[in-house]
C-alpha cells in the first residue's frame, strides 16, 4: 500500500470513528468474536456483501450509505452486549439475528405494526431505541460514560440519563423513560 492509500486509509478510519464511534474494523471483529459470526455471516445478517463489508473493515469505504444497515449494527450491538453479559443465549441470538436480518430499519415509517401503537404514537420501546441509536452515534459507550461521570457532581440526572442511554440495556431505558413519564 502506498503512502497516498495508507492516509486514505487512515482518513477513512478517522471519519469512521467519528460517525460510529470507532473504526468499522474493529466493531465489526467484535461482533463477529461476542456473536460467533465470520465475515460472511455477518455480512447475510446487515445485508451487505462481503465485498462490501470487507472494504468498511479495511478501511477502504468510510460510510454505510444504507441506514437501514446502520440500525442493524446497532441491533447487533445491543445483541452482542446480552450475549456478553450473559442475558441473551447463543439460540436467541441465532434467532433474534434472523430478526434482525430481516428487518427494515431506517424511519419510523417502515413496519408500522411494530413501531407505532393502536394510537399510531411510537412504542416506548421504539422511542428509547432512537435515543439510545442518536446518543451511540455521536460517541462510544466509553466516552459516554466518561462524561456521565463529569457530570454526576453538578448535573446527577443528567449523569444518569446518559449511562442510562448511552450506555445501558434497552430494557432498563424503556423502565427509566416510563418512570419518567407524567
Amino acid at each position: 500500500m502506498d503512502a497516498a492509500q495508507q492516509e486514505a486509509t487512515a482518513r477513512a478510519r478517522e471519519l469512521q470513528r467519528t460517525w460510529y464511534g470507532e473504526p468499522l474494523g474493529t466493531l465489526f471483529r467484535r461482533l463477529i468474536d461476542d456473536l460467533g459470526l465470520n465475515q460472511a455471516r455477518l455480512a447475510g445478517v446487515l445485508g451487505l456483501s462481503a465485498p462490501m463489508l470487507s472494504q468498511l473493515m479495511s478501511g477502504q469505504r468510510a460510510k454505510i450509505g444504507n441506514p437501514a444497515v446502520v440500525q442493524r449494527v446497532q441491533l447487533l450491538q445491543d445483541l452482542a452486549r446480552q450475549v456478553v453479559d450473559g442475558s441473551v443465549s447463543a439460540a436467541e441470538a441465532t434467532e433474534r439475528m434472523e430478526e434482525i436480518k430481516k428487518s427494515q430499519g431506517g424511519s419510523v415509517l417502515t413496519n408500522t405494526t411494530q413501531t407505532t401503537n393502536s394510537s399510531g404514537a411510537p412504542t416506548v420501546k421504539r422511542v428509547v431505541r432512537e435515543i439510545q441509536s442518536l446518543l451511540r452515534s455521536v460517541a462510544a459507550a466509553s466516552e459516554i460514560l466518561e462524561a456521565a461521570d463529569a457530570l454526576a457532581p453538578t448535573h446527577p440526572e443528567l449523569a444518569e440519563f446518559l449511562r442510562v442511554y448511552g450506555a445501558g440495556r434497552t430494557s432498563d431505558a424503556v423502565a427509566h423513560y416510563q418512570s419518567h413519564q407524567s
